[in-house]
């Protein structure tokens, strides 16, 4: 997991595909908190920090994370609202958030681990609150950005759908994203797979830029897919991206 956080510390203002997550979340977390005076905002599992950078500037955005490497890099860009703590045990009261983010956390987890997490952000939620999801997609994208990000599955509909109920949740939004970008991963994960998926440390280049030429077309790309899917649900695509709320009672 330090090797994917050095990785994604040099590559998430520049890559197309942070930049493109950024694009697809940014419209979802300005309506979350929409009407709420002073917001809690909580990003479980932060990384370095760069989402909770991300939030709109009259929230009051805290993070947890495991890893001592993240945490670090996120105070060294200004961040306190810190601390070192598993999503599946959450150190918060009971409905404390108003907006509870976790971007490419839940992959990694197990099964179990996945279903403690999902029930801890719906515990600290307050009535009303939403959470927002992001993680991979589609077990047929399987392949080398998945040993460096240590993935243990990937979600699909269903069973994103099944742990937001599980959890005590309403799904209001769910769709793929990087949908246009789908042929190109497809092609580039079963080529991998049949050369043999290589160890993490081999893998450090799938989260590097590209070519200044190439970067430039894709984030242009993602940023066109972002103003459709402002409209729209997508059918397909590397990640997939839920809003979930919970019921006021």
């Amino acid at each position: 997991m330090d090797r994917l956080l050095a990785a994604t510390s040099q590559a998430e203002t520049r890559h197309f595909w942070f930049r493109g997550l950024r694009r697809f979340v940014s419209p979802l977390l300005t309506d979350a908190v929409a009407g709420r005076d002073r917001p809690r905002v909580l990003d479980a599992g932060c990384g370095t920090g760069w989402n909770l950078r991300s939030l709109p500037q009259m929230a009051d955005g805290h993070g947890i994370d495991l890893n001592r490497t993240g945490l670090g890099r996120a105070r060294d860009g200004g961040l306190t609202r810190l601390a070192r703590a598993s999503v599946t045990a959450l150190p918060f009261r009971d409905a404390t958030f108003d907006l509870v983010t976790s971007f490419d956390v839940l992959y990694a987890l197990t099964e179990d681990e996945a279903r403690r997490a999902m029930s801890e952000m719906a515990r600290v939620l307050k009535p009303g609150g939403t959470l927002i999801v992001n993680v991979a997609a589609l077990e047929i994208l399987r392949g080398g950005h998945g040993v460096l990000a240590e993935e243990l599955r990937r979600y699909d509909r269903p069973t994103m759908r099944a742990a937001v109920a599980a959890a005590g949740l309403e799904i209001s939004r769910m769709t793929y994203t990087n949908a246009s970008l789908f042929p190109l991963i497809l092609a580039a994960r079963a080529l991998q797979r049949m050369a043999g998926l290589r160890t993490p440390e081999e893998t450090g280049r799938e989260i590097s830029v590209p070519p200044a030429p190439v970067n430039a077309l894709l984030d242009v790309v993602l940023g066109l897919e972002a103003a459709l899917v402002r409209f729209v649900n997508l059918p397909f695509g590397s990640s997939l991206l839920s809003v979930a709320r919970k019921p006021r009672r």
